[in-house]
């Protein structure tokens, strides 16, 4: 379990593709503090540690995560947000998140507002679960997120100068692919409303 506030961005240092694996070594500051079969959310993607070497550690993608995000189209340089999982004892100050990537959406537009700056994404949602509403919660990239402006299939969030600076969000641009998480309580509430029609 995650809350979406993401620690800092690591570089993506090595790509190598096993089968339909893909193997992604990173580099971060906290590196000596991780170990092996450690959860750590990958711009909103969960996965677990497998290897650490020197400055470095590595996780696998299975290809039906590299369906459902954006790990697939990661470069070597690349930014990726991280999270280590929610201590027990720790505060909440995101929303809920599972690290379970729902699909993928489009940046389609950036604009800048006196410091803040405003991203609208597009998405093709799969089922009634992929839902936002206005104030909710959502996950972009694994960063926790309120929603405004929300659309049938797009939805607008405002960016603080902090977030814009230690996420990835600084580098979107229209045609950024990104990763969405769903609000888990929004999914359970369309799941339970479809069941109680049908």
């Amino acid at each position: 379990m995650f809350s979406g506030i993401v620690e800092e961005t690591a570089k993506v240092v090595r790509l190598v593709k096993e089968k339909d694996n893909l193997h992604i070594t990173l580099e971060c500051s906290f590196v000596n503090e991780l170990k092996i079969d450690q959860s750590i959310s990958h711009n909103g993607v969960c996965l677990t540690v497998v290897d650490i070497k020197d400055n470095t550690y590595t996780v696998t993608a299975i290809q039906e995560t590299l369906i459902k995000s954006n790990l697939g189209v990661l470069k070597p340089g690349d930014k990726v947000n991280l999270e280590r999982s929610t201590k027990l004892d720790g505060r909440l100050d995101g929303h809920m998140v599972q690290g379970h990537v729902d699909l993928t959406a489009k940046c389609v537009n950036v604009r800048e507002a006196e410091g803040s700056w405003y991203y609208t994404f597009e998405y093709e949602p799969k089922n009634e679960e992929h839902i936002t509403v206005e104030k909710g919660s959502v996950s972009v990239n694994g960063v926790s997120l309120t929603v405004v402006n929300s659309k049938e299939n797009t939805f607008e969030v405002a960016i603080i100068p902090y977030t814009y600076d230690i996420t990835n969000f600084h580098t979107f641009q229209p045609g950024t692919v990104v990763n969405i998480e769903f609000d888990i309580i929004g999914k359970y509430v369309a799941k339970i409303l479809k069941q109680m029609q049908g």
